[in-house]
């Protein structure tokens, strides 16, 4: 099934690289990035109208009956580079935690369709032991369209070092974010999947791709069109083809602009 799905985004990737796309919400990853949802993307949280720019974000994660808090900060300088950090309450195991913190350089950028390196670095305490991990990447992002509704495709491959992640292991994911009916919902509505064989966290909340990777989608909804203010908010499914793993997330970002 997952197999399946990767197919899919594919395929859909392939065939929204035609046109050019309109300008993306530029909502937050599970982790603070500017990104999909475990996907981070190539673009900046502010490249296009401030120089600076603080994006404050949460997300909530519904796991069989655990819950876990995703309050985040990214601040974006210069229209080229983010940092930020992320919270984690670990819901599903005693006295756990994490803290994320991630960076992002955009070396790379022709309207939608960008390039960049960036980091993921976690601090995790199990509530037993501390395990750290350090993720590095580089991405793409690109601009289409598909059937006419403007997208961007994004795909990442990278390496998290750490003592629990074998050494052989690549990470890999990719993923798009579609405007929605443009004509219906004046471009505020976007759907937003990826898939991806890494997480937001080496022990992450509601999305564990194990062995099997994990699809993730859902809907995000931008309704400002302000150049200085960002208002998204995301209605998330993770890891949706796994029984196990599956969980709902809820979660919004508020932004301000400063030229």
């Amino acid at each position: 099934m997952k197999r399946t799905a990767l197919v899919a985004i594919v395929m859909l990737a392939v065939i929204a690289s035609g046109v050019s796309a309109q300008s993306t919400t530029k909502g937050m990853a599970l982790n603070g990035a500017t990104g999909l949802i475990t996907t981070p993307t190539a673009q900046i949280g502010w490249e296009r109208t401030a120089n600076v720019g603080v994006d404050f974000g949460y997300h909530v994660v519904f796991d069989d009956g655990n819950v876990s808090h995703l309050p985040k900060v990214t601040v974006s300088l210069f229209r080229k580079g983010e940092i930020g950090v992320a919270y984690d309450s670990i819901d599903t195991r005693d006295d756990g935690s994490a803290f994320l913190i991630h960076g992002k350089f955009q070396f790379f950028k022709e309207g939608v369709s960008a390039a960049g390196v960036g980091t993921n670095i976690q601090l995790i305490d199990t509530g037993n032991d501390d395990i750290n991990a350090v993720q590095v990447y580089l991405v793409g992002t690109y601009g289409g369209a598909f059937f006419g509704m403007p997208a961007a495709t994004s795909v990442v491959f990278g390496k998290t070092f750490s003592d629990v992640v074998a050494d052989g292991d690549i990470d890999f994911s990719m993923g798009f974010e579609l405007t929605l009916f443009p004509q219906v919902f004046r471009g505020y509505v976007h759907w937003i999947n990826d898939f991806a064989n890494y997480s937001y966290s080496i022990l992450p909340s509601g999305n564990n791709p194990g062995n099997r990777g994990a699809y993730n989608t859902g809907i995000r909804i931008a309704p400002l069109g302000s150049s200085q203010y960002k208002f998204v908010i995301d209605a998330l499914l993770t890891d949706l083809f796994d029984d196990n793993d599956r969980a709902f997330s809820l979660g919004a970002t508020f932004g301000l602009g400063v030229n």
